[in-house]
């Protein structure tokens, strides 16, 4: 139902699974294992995989740490998008991509939760994609040192305001893995 127009196309969105930005996650290799259950999914039902992978001070492009995780390997032809923000819109090459691929709804996996996978969900809705969180495919390090909540308080959080999440001609929503429906 995206406001984008002859966009009619799904897309799963793999975020940040690096291995610096998942290696204290909260349920690594579970989570893991359902993104990669997802990409083989998606690469057997011909559904667009666009990989987004994040570089910053602590994941500086080229590091190990700033490299896709090794359960998970990127195909040839699928894209990847680099990203300096936590919205994986912001000054990238992702809008232009979904164009190319005429996708208007996202099927969205990755890390961090309260971080870029919050941020791209905003940013997709805003921007007419309809945009669906996979709940046990995505994940989050311990921040309470910081004043946060446990990590898995800010997942079942997030899953929680997904859940209900809206916005006029557009949908929101989360599945589990076992649920997604790559073509409605």
């Amino acid at each position: 139902m995206t406001t984008l127009k002859d966009r009619p196309n799904t897309a799963l969105l793999v975020i940040d699974v690096q291995k610096g930005a998942v290696e204290g996650a909260h349920e690594r290799d579970a989570v893991v294992a359902n993104v990669g259950s997802l990409v083989d999914r998606a690469r057997r039902e011909r559904v667009p995989v666009v990989w987004v992978q994040h570089s910053d001070k602590q994941l500086a492009k080229g590091s190990d740490s700033w490299r896709i995780v090794s359960e998970l390997t990127p195909a040839e032809a699928e894209p990847l998008v680099e990203k300096s923000y936590g919205d994986s819109f912001e000054d990238t090459t992702l809008e232009k991509v979904l164009e190319g691929l005429g996708v208007g709804r996202l099927v969205v996996v990755g890390a961090q939760t309260d971080a870029c996978i919050r941020s791209t969900l905003h940013g997709a809705l805003v921007r007419g994609y309809d945009a669906t969180l996979v709940s046990d495919a995505h994940t989050t390090e311990d921040q309470t040192a910081w004043g946060a909540p446990p990590p898995d308080q800010v997942i079942a959080h997030t899953n929680l305001y997904w859940t209900y999440q809206t916005a006029p001609g557009r949908t929101a929503g989360t599945v589990k893995t076992e649920e997604v429906d790559f073509r409605g």
